[in-house]
């Protein structure tokens, strides 16, 4: 099967309504969760690798792709995600399934098996963000570095990089470029995808709505470096450790098994991210750096998991050489070898 089969619709739930990518109405549900700047579109490679036996799903998050662009409550750090994909599956008549989500979405799905144990079959993580959120934090145990939040939030991100998604850039002018930042963040350069495909996944990011409601939020300055702190709306607020942080995931019963799979070569969820302001600052690329650490985001995961098993549950971490953040589609063969593996646990 090809990505020619692939169908899209529109599903109305009691939340919003939400746009799904799909293959067949039967099987066992395999939920595909993207991540930050892009859609459904990042999985349509990955859907036709399930054999028939599955019922493989891609879910457009709200303010992304075909799905309705609600405001985001940040405060609520990934539960408004956790809960519109909750009540997709209500909608299609789902009550347990495989959930696998990229990035931002592996925090999604994350959050979704903390509220929801008993409807998850399994949980692969895909270069997942930090148990911890993403930015403002030290330690294994995500410390906060400032009671505020200070260093994560919608004052993080690039302002060149929002106003070229909101003006719908599809050129390559800039480092800063949506295209350029997929094929050097996204993918570990000199690999990019196929022409075709590359341009479906730029014009996937740029689905992204911005403003202070979706990408990247608003936010509020702070007396601690770097002098930004998370405000209450948006996507990166959400993903601010203020609101989002998973600290009792070992505790939850029943305990699915856990995939964690990652690039070893990512430079967006790294010990070292290159869009974490404290590695920035510690590299001379943020000025006024005080010596804040950087975040240990692939630490933080290991040492979450690693609680998770401690207490019962089933975790396989696999690390792929000479592969980025988007190791699904850098190497779908591995992927999809792994992903197979812990479907049939």
């Amino acid at each position: 099967m090809t990505t020619s089969s692939i169908r899209t619709r529109r599903v109305p739930t009691d939340r919003l309504t939400v746009q799904i990518t799909e293959l067949r109405d039967e099987g066992e549900p395999v939920v595909f969760v993207h991540g930050n700047v892009s859609s459904s579109a990042f999985w349509h490679t990955t859907l036709p690798l399930l054999p028939d036996r599955y019922r493989p799903i891609a879910v457009d998050l709200r303010g992304f792709g075909g799905t309705d662009p609600l405001p985001i409550d940040a405060t609520r750090g990934l539960r408004d995600h956790a809960d519109d994909l909750a009540a997709l599956l209500a909608a299609l008549g789902i009550d347990r399934a495989h959930l696998v989500g990229w990035s931002m979405g592996g925090g999604v799905i994350m959050q979704y098996l903390s509220d929801r144990p008993a409807a998850v079959r399994s949980l692969t993580l895909v270069n997942p963000v930090s148990p911890y959120g993403f930015g403002g934090t030290h330690g294994v145990d995500g410390t906060l570095n400032s009671e505020d939040g200070a260093g994560s939030g919608g004052g993080t991100a690039n302002p060149e990089f929002v106003a070229r998604l909101a003006k719908g850039d599809r050129g390559e002018d800039s480092p800063v470029a949506p295209r350029s930042v997929l094929a050097n963040c996204y993918v570990k350069p000199p690999w990019r995808p196929e022409g075709a495909h590359e341009d479906a996944y730029v014009e996937s990011m740029l689905t992204t709505r911005t403003g202070d409601d979706h990408y990247p939020g608003d936010s509020v300055a702070s007396t601690a470096w770097p002098g930004v702190a998370p405000g209450t709306r948006g996507v990166l607020n959400c993903l601010s450790p203020l609101y989002f942080r998973l600290d009792e995931l070992h505790l939850i019963a029943p305990k699915p098994p856990v995939l964690w799979i990652r690039g070893e070569d990512d430079v967006i969820v790294s010990d070292t991210s290159m869009f974490d302001l404290a590695h920035l600052g510690a590299i001379g690329a943020v000025p006024g750096w005080d010596g804040t650490p950087a975040q240990p985001m692939v630490a933080q995961t290991r040492h979450v998991l690693d609680r998770y098993a401690e207490r019962g549950g089933t975790v396989r971490e696999v690390a792929v050489p000479c592969a980025g953040h988007a190791v699904h589609l850098e190497r779908p063969e591995e992927f999809g070898a792994a992903l197979l593996g812990i479907l049939t646990a």
